[in-house]
């Protein structure tokens, strides 16, 4: 949740409800092409027991540990195995980005980072090491990674007649003449994509914070 208020409003929040599970929008500029991109933050109590809800929904997904929390790193497999399961053991058929949380607490780390990076490759995911606290452009860059993710996995787009332009002339020859030539471009389409951040573990806050209202209504905890 930390994670997804950072890159949507650039702010950091260290309390919020654990049990809230939501949907955001955003219009993004990801190398220079708009992307229309919802994210749904998770609020999975039992691990990756009822994740259908997403699994078929999403275009990517974030599976999100803390560096320091064994047992969250622990819980990510869980979640890996059960989107490699359902993109048929196949990670270009739906991106998986796995990232480890809380840089920012780097002297009381408890996962390495060459664990993530096997984990990640085990599984032949991305992997990013960030902070929800820390500058707002590394989370940035992780959210925009997994639409270029999305891009490299999708097929290419349909072909559409552009124009038609005469042939130069050439000696006649047995067969059917050639009238034009074709020139082809790609269609124009509205991109859009989905990610789903899922996490492995969250401690619960002492309290609720209060609610507020950013980005167009959007309901922040």
């Amino acid at each position: 949740a930390a994670l997804t208020v950072k890159f949507l409003t650039k702010r950091f929040i260290s309390e919020y409800d654990p049990d809230l599970e939501d949907t955001y929008t955003s219009e993004e500029l990801v190398d220079q092409q708009p992307v229309l991109l919802k994210v749904m933050d998770t609020a999975d109590q039992d691990g990756p027991v009822n994740c259908e809800r997403y699994l078929r929904w999403a275009s990517a997904f974030l599976v999100v540990y803390s560096i320091e929390d064994k047992r969250s790193f622990a819980g990510c497999r869980r979640y890996l195995d059960v989107l490699a399961a359902h993109g048929g053991g196949c990670a270009r058929a739906r991106p998986v980005l796995l990232l480890g949380n809380k840089l920012d607490m780097e002297p009381y780390r408890q996962v390495t980072k060459a664990e993530g990076l096997s984990l990640a490759a085990a599984f032949g995911c991305a992997f990013f090491e960030v902070s929800a606290c820390l500058g707002h452009e590394a989370v940035r860059h992780v959210f925009h990674e997994a639409v270029r993710e999305v891009r490299r996995a999708a097929p290419r787009r349909p072909l559409a007649l552009a124009e038609e332009r005469p042939c130069a002339p050439t000696a006649a020859r047995p067969g059917p003449a050639a009238l034009s030539t074709v020139t082809y471009k790609e269609m124009p389409s509205v991109a859009r994509a989905k990610l789903v951040t899922v996490k492995s573990s969250r401690a619960q806050s002492k309290r609720k914070a209060p609610a507020l209202t950013l980005l167009k209504g959007f309901k922040i905890f």
